[in-house]
């Protein structure tokens, strides 16, 4: 079976950052006809030169940065020309947050709309952050329950750092971590309809098995990455007609703790 599509999504942690760590390296090295970046924290001049420097001038960038300089920033990056771009998930409340980008673009599985997303991680015991997210989800859900109508031929993938572990699963210390934001009830139950009434496919989750993991992000702190003390909270959600064209999707994760270039881990996706 021949690949004829590759989506890289992976939280950089700032793109500067990354880029001294050897990440977009490893980036330029992956082969990705689709990346998908959160937390860019970089102008648009700043990515520009950063992906010049990787040998990823001649990518088509889509890029949306945060009103609050040096916070957020996602993008989406293409080998083919982008035939639209859409900023924000919906509510004008989000249209300068960084946190959603998406492009149309045409590809060997058929017309394709590709978003790179950045969920704000949000608080229990802090009402207005935790509101925030909410309204940041259900923002989202219209526009993912938008882009699956059947009446369109387009495909669509969504990719990013969503913040929330979807099941017991998906973060190694579960029982710890009930009532935080991340692993609340209300915010797992998100995905729950995403994945059982709305036919999108939660690609990490059918590659990786039934778990535990593969976990996508470890603290810098602590032995989390050294034992395996993760979350999964990195993803690729593809609508039913383009998941069943996935081959593949694997968690890159650093062999050591020094070989890092992210808190986070790339997936990749592969279809046929």
């Amino acid at each position: 079976m021949t690949r004829v599509l590759r989506v890289v999504t992976a939280n950089v942690n700032g793109v500067r950052a990354a880029a001294r760590r050897g990440g977009l390296d490893w980036l330029a090295a992956s082969g990705a006809d689709v990346l998908c970046l959160q937390e860019v924290r970089a102008t648009d001049d700043q990515l520009a030169e950063v992906l010049d420097d990787a040998g990823l001038g001649h990518l088509h960038v889509a890029h949306t940065e945060a009103a609050s300089k040096g916070r957020a920033g996602v993008a989406v990056l293409t080998t083919m020309p982008h035939r639209a771009v859409r900023i924000g998930p919906g509510p004008d409340e989000f249209a300068d947050s960084g946190r959603w980008v998406e492009v149309d673009v045409d590809t060997e599985v058929g017309p394709l709309t590709v978003v790179s997303t950045y969920v704000h991680t949000g608080e229990a015991s802090d009402e207005v952050r935790q509101s925030e997210k909410y309204r940041f989800l259900d923002a989202m859900e219209g526009r993912l329950v938008a882009l699956s109508r059947p009446r369109t031929r387009r495909q669509a993938i969504l990719c990013g750092d969503l913040n929330v572990a979807h099941t017991e699963h998906d973060i190694k210390n579960w029982r710890g971590n009930r009532g935080k934001a991340g692993f609340l009830e209300d915010e797992r139950s998100y995905l729950t309809r995403w994945f059982t009434e709305n036919g999108y496919v939660d690609l990490g989750r059918r590659f990786g098995g039934d778990g535990p993991g593969p976990y996508t992000w470890w603290s810098w702190r602590g032995r989390g990455f050294d034992t395996d003390g993760g979350w999964r909270i990195d993803y690729a959600i593809a609508t039913a007609k383009l998941g069943a064209r996935a081959v593949s999707a694997e968690v890159g994760k650093a062999a050591t703790y020094d070989e890092r270039w992210s808190d986070h881990a790339p997936l990749t996706v592969d279809f046929a």
